[in-house]
């Protein structure tokens, strides 16, 4: 059904628009710091400047899951135009985000729940040392402030991409990611004052992190987290550990799509444009064979996933102090 309403067809049209509009997002991101002179001014550009990266994070996700244009060479090349603006690693991304796709929210396998400083289940948790430990009892209380370092974490883990592969084959990622940092320095630099360029990039690179961490956070953090070696088929596997976030046109624009986040695990390539049609189908799909499709509100999404948090981050307390 879903092929034959052409929901898997490439939208190049819808997105070229998409492409037209980032880029006179991110000009008029630039020509604000040419009248920024008082801190709120700063701010405020810093707030709007992290907003377009942000919605040029979510275009480079549409074109590292093919969905733009028929041709994958293109889709590359768009990638790497998002990833050398926002100075990250494409084929790092790419090769992490495969990685969460094949096993979302499966222990030791999905990247995305693998960090030293939080944990998304007891056993995670309990393996827990030092102030890691500490941090993760406390994660609930800490987890939006944690978001702000996302970008930080976004360049680390380019980094540490590069130094684990071959030179040959990350020259270009290297070469882009050092043009980034060189042009951003630059502009900024030459437009603020010091201390105004400080605030601006501050704020800029936290705000930038809190709105990539708001949009990735509902999918999975707070939904089941599956053992390594747990028995489940690819359907189940895909739509258990999603969470969707009910939607309205506001929603659609703001998420990129991601907000259906079942439909776009079973269809990553489908078109974002496409995942609101495909919500019925797949929907009614799951409920005939008595899977559960789980989706809520965005704020009551942060409200489950800081109760999570929370509850995972008192294990620790309750193991530690009996």
């Amino acid at each position: 059904m879903l092929i034959d309403q052409g929901l898997l067809r490439r939208q190049p049209g819808y997105f070229i628009v998409k492409i037209i509009v980032n880029a006179l997002l991110l000009a008029l991101a630039v020509l604000l710091l040419f009248f920024v002179h008082h801190l709120w001014l700063v701010l405020l550009a810093a707030a709007f400047s992290a907003f377009v990266f942000g919605q040029i994070g979510l275009l480079g996700h549409d074109a590292g899951h093919r969905q733009i244009f028929a041709s994958g060479r293109i889709d590359t090349i768009v990638g790497y135009t998002c990833a050398s603006i926002l100075g990250m690693s494409f084929a790092q991304w790419v090769e992490k985000h495969n990685a969460h796709h094949a096993h979302p929210n499966r222990d030791d396998m999905d990247p995305d729940i693998d960090f030293p400083m939080l944990a998304f289940s007891e056993s995670q948790a309990r393996e827990t040392k030092g102030i890691f430990r500490f941090i993760v009892r406390h994660q609930a209380a800490l987890f939006f402030p944690m978001l702000c370092f996302t970008s930080v974490s976004l360049r680390v883990g380019s980094v540490q991409y590069f130094l684990r592969r071959h030179i040959v084959k990350t020259w270009l990622d290297i070469l882009l990611m050092a043009a980034h940092f060189a042009a951003y320095f630059t502009l900024v630099f030459l437009l603020l004052s010091p201390l105004h360029t400080v605030i601006f990039i501050l704020a800029h690179q936290a705000m930038f992190g809190l709105y990539l961490g708001l949009v990735f956070a509902p999918n999975h953090k707070g939904m089941p987290v599956l053992a390594k070696d747990a028995q489940i088929d690819f359907l189940r596997e895909q739509v258990l550990t999603a969470r969707n976030v009910r939607s309205n046109r506001f929603i659609d624009f703001w998420y990129g799509g991601l907000n259906f986040q079942i439909e776009h695990h079973l269809f990553p390539t489908m078109p974002r444009k496409n995942l609101r049609s495909a919500r019925r189908i797949i929907k009614d799909f799951c409920r005939t064979r008595q899977i559960p499709y789980y989706e809520t509100g965005m704020i009551r999404s942060y409200v489950e996933i800081l109760r999570h948090m929370h509850r995972v981050g008192r294990s620790i307390s309750l193991v530690s102090h009996p």
